[in-house]
C-alpha cells in the first residue's frame, strides 16, 4: 500500500509523541503538534512495557515513534 493512500490517525505532539485529536496536546498542554509522523504505537500498561520505559512514556495511549 502506498504511503499517500494510508490515512493518518491525526496530529502528534512533538514533545511527548502522543497522538492528539485537536490542535493541542491534552497531556503536556503544548500546541507544538505535527502532521508529519511515522510509526503507530499503543501503550496499554506503561508500567510493565519495556518500549514505554525506553520512550519515557508514563501514561497509556496512542503514540508515534517518529515525529518530524
Amino acid at each position: 500500500m502506498a504511503e499517500s493512500s494510508r490515512k493518518k490517525q491525526g496530529k502528534v505532539c512533538r514533545d511527548c509523541h502522543r497522538v492528539v485529536d485537536g490542535e493541542a496536546c491534552t497531556v503536556c498542554g503544548t500546541a507544538n503538534v505535527s502532521e508529519d509522523w511515522a510509526g503507530y504505537l499503543v501503550i496499554i500498561d506503561p508500567e510493565h512495557s519495556d518500549v514505554a520505559k525506553k520512550m519515557n512514556i508514563s501514561l497509556p495511549g496512542r503514540y508515534a515513534l517518529k515525529v518530524r
